[in-house]
């Protein structure tokens, strides 16, 4: 795996959008190849959608050429777990267990960062309704590790956490009530922050959760 613009950071990506060396369009493109190299292997995303992550690299690039960004991550590639609600996608909470009736509406947390301009191109798996360290899930194929394929990327949090290892772009936002960003992210090597509870507004399925980011870089 070499690197790529994938491998970027989202304050190094916005700099080159900023001095126009790189373009959103180049990186969610960048990105894509990644994903499509790694994820036969990994299972780390549900709901890909490269299509609508084209359209707003283009959104967002046009923004960026006349100095306009929506905001701090204008272009950046971002996944979000899948129990985080974006609109028009089914929430299955990782079971197949569940209804899959498309969500109506973004959570606020996903409404923010596609307010901020941010390029929301995937969902990321987890474990039985959040309820387990690991990526073992009914409705979901079972996540792996990048650094070793027959390890567990932790959980509950486990695709986004695997994600961020493989370098699927820069930020994948997870959620967490005892460990479910925090195991993942030492499991799998990467950077993950539990807020102060209330500090991200969470929604809907369970208040009680705190959401919060996982990377590759603090």
């Amino acid at each position: 795996m070499t690197e790529s613009l994938a491998d970027l950071t989202a304050v190094e990506l916005v700099e080159r959008y900023r001095d126009g060396s790189t373009s959103p369009v180049e990186v969610v493109e960048a990105v894509l190849a990644r994903v499509e190299e790694l994820e036969p292997k990994l299972s780390a995303t549900y709901a890909l959608d490269p299509s609508g992550a084209r359209a707003a690299a283009r959104d967002s690039e046009y923004r960026w050429t006349r100095g306009e960004p929506a905001g701090p991550l204008d272009g950046v590639p971002v996944t979000v777990k899948e129990n985080i609600a974006t609109r028009g996608t089914p929430v299955p909470q990782g079971t197949a267990a569940t209804e899959l009736i498309p969500a109506t509406e973004d959570a606020p947390a996903a409404a923010r960062l596609r307010e901020s301009g941010a390029v929301i191109f995937s969902k990321t798996t987890m474990p039985e309704y959040g309820m387990l360290s690991s990526g073992v899930s009914t409705f979901h194929p079972l996540t792996r590790n990048p650094w070793d394929l027959a390890r567990t990327a932790g959980g509950s949090s486990a695709g986004a956490a695997a994600a961020a290892a493989a370098g699927y772009g820069p930020i994948h936002i997870g959620t967490d009530i005892g460990g479910s960003i925090r195991l993942p992210a030492g499991w799998s090597g990467v950077v993950g922050l539990k807020p102060t509870h209330g500090r991200v507004a969470v929604g809907n399925p369970y208040p009680g959760r705190a959401i919060g980011p996982l990377a590759r870089n603090v």
